[in-house]
């Protein structure tokens, strides 16, 4: 395939970054090197493991550099600017662009960010707009400045919300969106087409501050929606928990359990009734559909009981 003209550097890291890298590499454009954070330490394991972006650059023969930091980095500054690339395409990277690379690109450093800019701002958008209980979120693609996702916007799209949608399942959708507008304003650039720039209203501004562990533990005190919202959101990562039996139960799937029972249940509690495994709210009850119970793989609730004693209600409590 005869390569355009525009060459590009691709920084990015997780899942999400993999369908614009494989879109902008299809389309023709040349990719000088790819950034993507260091090898890092993960699972059971603790084993080493190449971030999916770096996996996907070397099944493409596309060169990788991973430097641990680029502020005040004088060897990644170097060889970034080296490349003498067109343009920057930034994808949930992980660090901070410094001052010198902005300056090298004279503006032509664009990102793909996972909300409707203003809105969600930060590091954890996605995660952010679903356990909040937006109805739509989207991508942005703006431009990067010295201030946290607040360049100028150049293109949105919006996606809606639904009930059953994940942090992983609208992370996904989301990716192959961003791919193609990616690709689109590649092209638009290419021929020589204005780009029209919109500056963000700073009074809407909302932050998706990073996911902290310690916000998995369910709290009991919220509403069933709320929780449910709160689980998907997490899902898959770090996953909302609770503790049962000394290990950490994780809940994978649940939804709102509506019916009425006479009985009174302890909160934060798990109860079998029939078939149903059901977690006691202050305000109400969740029926749990897939968990995972600490050291073992996700299953089914129906599943999970049959080896582990739950307290069972009798229907005629109902």
């Amino acid at each position: 395939m005869i390569k355009k003209k525009i060459s590009i550097i691709f920084a990015g890291t997780p899942e999400f970054a993999v369908p614009a890298l494989e879109k902008i590499n299809l389309a023709g454009y040349e990719i000088k090197l790819v950034l993507t954070q260091p090898d890092r330490k993960s699972g059971r394991g603790m084993n080493v493991k190449k971030s999916p972006v770096k996996q996907k650059s070397i099944e493409l023969d596309i060169s990788v550099y991973q430097p641990e930091v680029l502020r005040n980095n004088k060897e990644a500054i170097n060889k970034i600017t080296s490349k003498k690339a067109d343009i920057l395409i930034v994808v949930a990277y992980g660090l901070i662009i410094p001052d010198e690379i902005l300056n090298t690109y004279n503006g032509h450093i664009y990102n793909i960010h996972a909300s409707l800019l203003p809105r969600w701002r930060g590091a954890a958008p996605i995660h952010r707009a679903i356990e909040a209980g937006d109805k739509e979120t989207g991508i942005t693609i703006m431009k990067i400045v010295n201030k946290l996702d607040a360049g100028p916007m150049i293109m949105k799209e919006k996606v809606s919300i639904s009930g059953e949608d994940t942090t992983d399942i609208l992370s996904k959708k989301l990716s192959v969106i961003g791919s193609s507008m990616i690709t689109s304003l590649l092209n638009n650039i290419e021929k020589g087409k204005a780009i029209k720039l919109e500056k963000q209203n700073e009074d809407d501004v909302t932050y998706a501050k990073k996911i902290n562990k310690l916000e998995a533990m369910a709290d009991f005190n919220n509403s069933p929606e709320v929780l449910c919202q709160k689980i998907r959101a997490f899902n898959p990562f770090p996953m909302v928990n609770i503790n049962f039996e000394g290990k950490i139960l994780k809940i994978v799937k649940a939804k709102i359990y509506n019916k009425k029972i006479k009985k009174n249940l302890a909160v934060g509690k798990l109860f079998l009734l029939g078939e149903d495994l059901l977690l006691k709210l202050t305000s109400g009850i969740l029926k749990l559909d897939e968990v995972r119970i600490e050291g073992k793989k996700t299953m089914m609730a129906s599943d999970f009981v049959k080896g582990h004693q739950v307290m069972k209600i009798n229907s005629a409590n109902q």
